[in-house]
């Protein structure tokens, strides 16, 4: 039988900000805690959030607002709670989701709770660095930062082929295993009476084909070439409904896009949806979900209108096609309008075609997130035996000292913290106890605060060291 390990899972996103990721934290953790053992989530804090509802601990550490400029939380990473949080779950692995900020204090902490390290590549990040950051220089110094980051890390997890592939092409070389996520909707529709209160406000006619997006209204998920298509139908005459489940950063600019081409009183826009039964609800009412995108590395919404009996269009070769048969569980196009607006042409003509192929996807392609969850936990182990047994190689990557020293001043922090503690629990269990104490043993103590503050004053020296020898290395870029 599988030992109970504490997993901690980190990541910069979780709810109430929702994206993929977000949602495949919190369905590990949930998973883990479930059927496996014990799950911590570490994450930045995010004004308003309310973790009480979840039934494993949520760790949240210092972040900057930065929604309306990127839409997430910046994360400071760098946590002495957190480190004696993590000390006090006896933490025997840690995991993060994102190469960025939860990375950097993974890997600080993984010299505080000494464990090994386990980072899953979700996206493409290279895509988001282009679109945050302009100068090109500046991109390929921010794509090398983030190669190190997953270079030293003890394991590294791909979701699909086409995931890892993208990872080479950023200039990884290492190895790496593919972890494919589950989703968290149950094989099979909702009920008519739960479909009719989710859709019923909107103008979709029984016997209409009705096409469904689901996800962050980003230009790169290609959404313009949806709305380029549902605009060539319309000039056909053929009738149609686009129902668009989203929000995001460029979904002002997607609206105003679809109201330009005339799309209006057929293409509807109900905004962000988290209730999954309405999101359920709509999966059942479609009967096409349209999906041409390439940015994806593993398109979980096409499984999730797998699961509900509905197929999905999607770019042939892409990694939300990966394990899908073109006409038999899913339909593939290339990644244009004018492929998508024949496809669609085509099928509005067939409603049978379209029928038949969703319940091909149903039995074909849905993996819940009970196996992908039992199936990660299964590699834990043996990732945590070999960590123990030294069959990984030293950490010795670019910027390890900086996060090493990191590591040590976090240890710092948390064994005074762990001290004070200490010493106020005497104080309430048994005042006299503790004044014979420090009594008899002034020395004693006033050698383990001095030995501390040793320690805290060397690994801030150390700290400052690697910041100067950074700062002189960015300079150049500058």
């Amino acid at each position: 039988m599988s030992d109970k390990h504490t997993i901690c899972l980190l990541n910069d996103s979780f709810p109430p900000v929702i994206d993929g990721v977000a949602n495949a934290v919190v369905n590990y953790a949930r998973n883990i805690e479930a059927n496996h053992g014990h799950a911590v989530v570490v994450t930045p804090s995010v004004p308003g959030a309310d973790d009480s509802a979840y039934d494993f601990p949520v760790l949240r550490y210092p972040s900057i607002d930065t929604r309306k400029l990127v839409g997430y939380v910046a994360g400071y990473p760098f946590s002495p709670e957190t480190a004696r949080r993590l000390l006090d779950e006896h933490t025997a692995l840690l995991h993060t989701h994102c190469p960025v900020s939860s990375a950097i204090l993974a890997r600080e902490l993984r010299d505080v709770v000494d464990t090994p390290l386990v980072l899953t590549y979700h996206t493409k990040f290279d895509i988001d660095i282009a679109k945050a950051i302009r100068s090109k220089l500046l991109q390929t110094s921010a794509i090398r930062a983030l190669v190190q980051n997953i270079e030293a890390c003890d394991e590294v997890w791909v979701v699909s082929s086409g995931a890892g592939e993208n990872l080479r092409s950023l200039g990884y070389e290492g190895e790496y295993r593919v972890m494919e996520n589950g989703v968290d909707v149950p094989r099979g529709g909702v009920p008519e009476e739960a479909v009719a209160a989710a859709t019923g406000t909107w103008d979709l006619p029984q016997g209409t084909p009705m096409f469904l997006f689901v996800g962050r209204l980003m230009w790169y998920k290609g959404l313009r070439i949806i709305l380029d298509a549902l605009a060539a139908l319309r000039e056909k005459k053929i009738d149609f409904r686009m129902v668009v489940v989203g929000d995001g950063a460029d979904g002002k600019e997607v609206r105003a896009y679809a109201s330009q081409l005339g799309l209006d009183d057929v293409c509807f826009f109900t905004g962000a949806i988290s209730d999954r039964t309405a999101i359920r609800a709509w999966y059942t009412r479609a009967d096409l979900f349209l999906f041409p995108s390439t940015f994806d590395t593993n398109g979980l919404v096409v499984r999730e209108a797998a699961a509900s009996g509905t197929a999905t269009v999607m770019v042939a070769g892409s990694c939300a096609a990966e394990g899908v048969t073109d006409g038999q569980n899913g339909f593939f196009i290339e990644e244009n309008a004018e492929s998508l607006a024949a496809k669609l042409t085509e099928l509005c003509a067939a409603p049978e075609t379209m029928r038949r192929v969703g319940e091909n996807a149903q039995s074909e392609l849905y993996l819940s997130w009970e196996d992908a969850v039992a199936r990660a936990y299964e590699r834990y182990e043996i990732v945590i035996d070999n960590y123990r047994s030294g069959k990984y190689p030293r950490h010795n990557k670019p910027l390890d000292g900086f996060f090493k020293s990191q590591g040590e001043l976090m240890d710092s922090f948390a064994l005074m913290e762990s001290a004070r503690d200490e010493l106020r629990d005497g104080v309430t269990e048994d005042w006299d106890e503790l004044r014979a104490m420090l009594q008899n043993g002034q020395e004693e103590v006033r050698r383990f605060f001095r030995e501390q503050r040793e320690k805290v004053r060397s690994g801030q020296e150390m700290l400052n060291e690697q910041i100067d020898a950074i700062w002189k290395r960015m300079d150049r870029y500058l």
